[in-house]
């Protein structure tokens, strides 16, 4: 492995603040990796896994893109990645980054280059220096003259003392490289199949164009790697592969992933797979979004995920029984729906005023089979009456019996319940905490 470098770029404006916790007990054990400061938020494995997400909208429309990129980092998006595609995006560019800053919005914000990239750079060297990194992608820097534009895209990066992400995809993978592959296997004696020798190819364009940016002079420190695919075991097994190759931090991610539940099992499926072994620095859910879905589903899902598996959290999360016979009326689906939403939406006050709230577990429950239980077992929950059990719905806290609501407005007194629980225990936290600074000598 290469030695890590060291790097020191000027402080970026604050990012919207992300309520967030370090691993839950039994996490696994991270990949060892050098670390990279992308704007301020440092990547690699001493450090938390980074959300990250990408605009869809024309970057040449400074305000669209500016609104959507602070969509994405008020859901939790830590590094936001846009288009830079042609003239218009490249001048639209620095516009838009002020733009953001007067919404108040520090995100650290990504340019995404094919085809194009070398030139864009040098010609808007206001966009270039306004970027927190350059995705580059080793397919898409030109045939003819492959090296000479990657090495360009490097130079400004060094200039400007910008990270970069090799950013490999099997879509647009180089096709010298990989025919070159293809021609030595099938001369061979004992032909691989072909989704190795893709798999390889994916590989050693990743690893020579981080080599050939360090060769140029780019810090050892500077380089993040990705190797995009969008079928799970291929993705598993290229970044296993580069895990043992190297120490640059890796972004996780199917691409194309696609739409909706697809898109959402598929993409969890080989994160999760990758994580548990303790591979990945930073991650992207490529969901499809509906006709006028949000962009920031991705966001969430994304954070759901490390939060799922233990490595990180950003939102309490609400237990709740799937139904069954028991249950037919659907007043408990109704009320856990209140709840999460209700979670959702103080978030962003709570974050600030109650330290380590994001880890708060809640649960709703239908019946009495295993209400109760699941109830104590959370830090706060509620379990609610069956059909034809007693109409009394029993309110645990912190293990115990704290209660008993009946009768209607039963969501609205939980509610209050809840604030109340937050206030007393997160906040008692925080003056506690306080109070141990303010004594210390």
């Amino acid at each position: 492995m290469s030695r890590a470098g060291t790097s020191d770029p000027a402080d970026p404006p604050p990012a919207v603040p992300v309520a967030v916790a370090g691993p839950g007990v039994g996490a696994p054990a991270r990949r060892a990796t050098v670390t990279v400061d992308v704007g301020g938020v440092l990547v690699g494995s001493g450090h938390p896994v980074v959300v990250q997400s990408m605009t869809n909208t024309d970057t040449a429309d400074a305000d669209a893109t500016a609104i959507q990129v602070a969509r994405l980092a008020h859901a939790g998006s830590e590094l936001v990645r846009v288009t830079v595609n042609n003239d218009g995006a490249a001048a639209a560019v620095p516009e838009m980054l002020r733009k953001l800053r007067d919404l108040g919005v520090g995100v650290p914000v990504i340019g995404d280059f094919h085809y194009n990239g070398h030139q864009l750079l040098v010609e808007y060297p206001e966009m270039a220096r306004a970027l927190a990194k350059y995705r580059i992608n080793p397919g898409n820097v030109g045939a003819k003259r492959h090296d000479e534009n990657f090495v360009t895209i490097v130079r400004v990066a060094i200039e400007n003392a910008k990270p970069v992400r090799i950013g490999v995809n099997w879509g647009s993978l180089d096709q010298a490289l990989l025919t070159d592959l293809m021609n030595a296997n099938a001369a061979s004696a004992e032909p691989r199949d072909s989704r190795d020798v893709m798999i390889e190819a994916m590989i050693e364009s990743a690893m020579r164009s981080a080599e050939l940016a360090e060769e140029t002079g780019l810090g050892h420190d500077r380089i993040i790697i990705s190797a995009k695919v969008s079928n799970v075991r291929d993705l598993v097994d290229v970044y296993r592969i580069l895990a043992q190759r190297s120490d640059y931090p890796l972004h996780l991610g199917l691409t194309e992933a696609g739409l909706g539940m697809k898109g959402i099992v598929a993409s969890t499926a080989g994160l999760a797979i990758l994580l548990e072994e303790g591979i990945g620095d930073t991650i992207r859910v490529s969901l499809t979004p509906a006709p006028g879905g949000e962009r920031e589903e991705e966001v969430r899902v994304a954070q759901q995920v490390l939060q799922s598996m233990g490595l990180r959290s950003f939102l309490p999360q609400v237990s709740a029984c799937p139904g069954c016979g028991r249950t037919t009326s659907t007043f408990f689906q109704e009320m856990a729906e209140r709840i999460q939403g209700h979670l959702r939406e103080r978030m962003p006050a709570w974050q600030a005023r109650y330290p380590g709230v994001e880890e708060m577990t809640v649960a709703v429950m239908g019946c009495v089979v295993n209400g109760p239980g699941e109830s104590k077992h959370a830090d706060i929950g509620i379990s609610l009456p069956g059909t034809f059990e007693e109409p009394v719905a029993p309110v645990f806290i912190d293990g115990k019996l704290d209660r008993t609501l009946r009768g209607d407005g039963l969501i609205d007194e939980f509610i209050g319940i809840l604030e109340g629980y937050v206030d007393r225990r997160y906040g008692a936290e925080q003056a506690a905490t306080a109070g141990d600074r303010s004594a210390a000598p």
